[in-house]
């Protein structure tokens, strides 16, 4: 389906609501000031996906979408490796992170990735007025294109369109970005649409 320019206004200020719950989630739970931010959002043809993620070694974190979505759907949270790996280091305080150390990251990578993902969709559904939760994560390593290829093949309805988010974490000594894909049917997609136009409505 076609986002219009309000269509992406409103999603955007759905993302930056969703950001800052999740930063201040993280925050908190590393006694540290985190930074998030979307600094820019894109609808993609389902067949174009690959194309805006580097297809070399990434991590990705995937999540069922469970809630008041009928026919469910997947949110991945995706990493290029070295921002996975800076990622791990922030969450466990570490010493700046080697190849070694990289390989006991998945637990801390898990973990920031759940607690993002939950702020994110919490906030996203306070506003949009229907619930969306998220499963348990499955974490993922592998070249990006093939990772979403076996996604894509795995799921049971038809999508047209992924919601693509830009997203950047900071903090005092780290910048790390990444991307935040949606993945769900046309008729969710078309319920999110409706919902932030009135919402968008004087």
């Amino acid at each position: 389906m076609e986002f219009t320019s309000v269509h992406k206004d409103a999603l955007q200020e759905l993302a930056n609501i969703g950001a800052a719950h999740s930063a201040t989630t993280l925050s908190q739970m590393l006694n540290s000031q985190i930074g998030m931010s979307v600094p820019e959002i894109i609808v993609v043809d389902i067949a174009e996906v690959s194309k805006y993620v580097s297809d070399e070694l990434t991590t990705m974190i995937v999540f069922e979408l469970q809630g008041d979505i009928p026919h469910g759907g997947f949110l991945v949270l995706h990493f290029p490796r070295d921002s996975a790996v800076r990622t791990a280091h922030i969450v466990q305080d570490q010493s700046p992170p080697t190849e070694e150390s990289a390989e006991m990251d998945q637990s801390a990578i898990l973990e920031v990735g759940n607690i993002m993902v939950s702020s994110f969709l919490s906030a996203s559904s306070d506003l949009l007025g229907f619930n969306m939760l998220p499963s348990p994560p499955v974490l993922i390593v592998d070249m990006a294109h093939a990772a979403i290829t076996s996604l894509i093949a795995q799921m049971t309805v038809e999508v047209d369109d992924v919601l693509l988010f830009r997203i950047r974490l900071t903090s005092d000594k780290h910048h790390i970005a990444g991307n935040i894909l949606v993945f769900l049917e046309a008729r969710a997609l078309e319920r999110i649409a409706k919902r932030l136009e009135d919402l968008t409505r004087p």
